[in-house]
């Protein structure tokens, strides 16, 4: 599960960095690589739940033991594609949006170091 989720994570910001390679911003860059990526990201994961699905549901042999792990696997699943749809891409923004700001801060602070600069005014 770990590493399905991992994947789709990397797919979606990979997609980011490429169109931000591009020239797009970050907004703008998360705005076309979101919904690229959800279709393979939601396709991935319903894979998974489908193919647990029986095994939570199971009543044969050895279901007791299987069933809990099934289930488990599947909120799993289902709690880590939100995150990675919804949450992975605001963190990506705000780290961005940081890391920009920092790099102006720092450029305007080089080119005349007396003036005390506020970024974002």
């Amino acid at each position: 599960m770990l590493g399905l989720v991992s994947k789709n994570s990397i797919l979606l910001i990979d997609l980011t960095n490429q169109l931000r390679q591009k020239g797009y911003g970050i907004d703008e860059a998360l705005l076309e690589a979101c919904p690229r990526r959800m279709r393979p990201i939601l396709m991935t994961s319903a894979t998974v739940i489908l193919a647990l699905l029986p095994a939570a549901l199971g009543t044969g042999a050895g279901s007791d033991t299987n069933a809990p792990l099934a289930v488990a696997v599947i909120g799993g699943m289902l709690s880590s594609t939100l995150l990675t749809l919804i949450v992975m891409p605001v963190v990506y923004s705000l780290w961005q949006g940081w890391l920009e700001r920092r790099q102006l801060k720092k450029a305007a602070s080089e080119t005349n170091p007396e003036l005390p600069i506020a970024v974002g005014e």
